[in-house]
């Protein structure tokens, strides 16, 4: 009876698995298969390095555009943006939760914490609209909507995630070392700094590459506050990212049109750069223990 239950639940786990490959495979075809038929129209070269978007065909002198360098950089100046402000931010407040606040003050922030990560994107983006793009507009950015504004609003989305994994990784790195360093006498911030950072800065590192990932990809509360402007992106200027377009632009789309293929070839760019982000992770990962293992060996 416990072998023909073990082989069912094997049996289960393998098509499960296998179902969720193929809904992958899927994805990445139909991504594939829809965006392809734009190079018929515009080539390689001026996707990735051209700056003018002009997907439908207006009877204009310049005709059809399908430059998408624009949106990209602004994905990487958002995203770049984002990392560094809620590196800097959820690195210091980890570093406080795992090494001076109680058990108590932890308890309590966790699932603050928690609910942070929970709320929706759309919600973020209507407090940027009324909070932080009116400080913008005092300050002389004109409109308020930049991508300083989008990078600083994508960032406070980030931190939940990041200052849970980095504290939870300091924690452990903590409760490994720090009985040692406080029996040899070294004060608590000096081990902090020397010891205990030193021991979590690989899983933090993977951490902040995870969220560039994630940031990536965001379009709502982006979308709300960058501004929309198919410009090279400026920290107080508009801009507009690969994942903004798509959702302003697919709903208008007429499919099988050179419009509609361009935004699929938009998301084909998109989903390559987030690979190679985490094929990235995986190599930096493979790496590092592989130079832990010889170290420690």
């Amino acid at each position: 009876m416990g072998k023909k239950l073990n082989s069912a639940f094997l049996l289960i786990i393998t098509v499960l698995t296998a179902m969720a490959l193929l809904v992958l495979a899927f994805v990445i075809f139909f991504i594939v298969k829809e965006a392809l038929p734009v190079l018929e129209t515009a080539g390689l070269s001026e996707l990735l390095t051209g700056s003018r978007w002009m997907p439908v065909d207006y009877g204009t002198s310049g005709g059809m555009a399908f430059g998408l360098f624009n949106f990209i950089a602004g994905s990487v100046a958002v995203s770049f943006l984002a990392i560094v402000i809620s590196s800097v931010v959820g690195l210091g407040a980890a570093m406080y939760l795992s090494c001076a606040a109680g058990e108590r003050t932890r308890a309590f922030v966790y699932p603050v914490i928690d609910l942070l990560a929970g709320i929706p994107s759309v919600v973020y983006g209507f407090v940027g609209i009324v909070v932080m793009l009116p400080l913008f507009l005092k300050a002389g950015v004109h409109t308020g909507s930049c991508v300083l504004a989008a990078g600083i609003l994508l960032s406070a989305m980030l931190l939940p995630f990041l200052v849970s994994s980095c504290s939870d990784t300091m924690l452990r790195a903590k409760e490994c070392y720090m009985p040692s360093a406080e029996a040899m006498g070294i004060s608590k911030w000096y081990a902090m700094a020397t010891i205990v950072l030193p021991a979590s800065w690989r899983n933090i590192l993977f951490s902040m590459i995870l969220a560039v990932g994630r940031a990536m990809g965001e379009t709502m509360a982006v979308m709300m506050v960058i501004g929309n402007a198919n410009l090279f992106p400026n920290i107080l200027g508009k801009g507009e990212t690969i994942a903004s377009v798509i959702a302003l632009e697919m709903g208008t789309a007429v499919v099988g049109s050179a419009h509609y293929h361009a935004l699929y070839m938009a998301g084909l760019i998109l989903m390559i750069i987030v690979f190679f982000i985490n094929m990235g992770i995986m190599l930096l990962r493979k790496h590092l223990l592989n130079r832990g293992g010889a170290g420690n060996a």
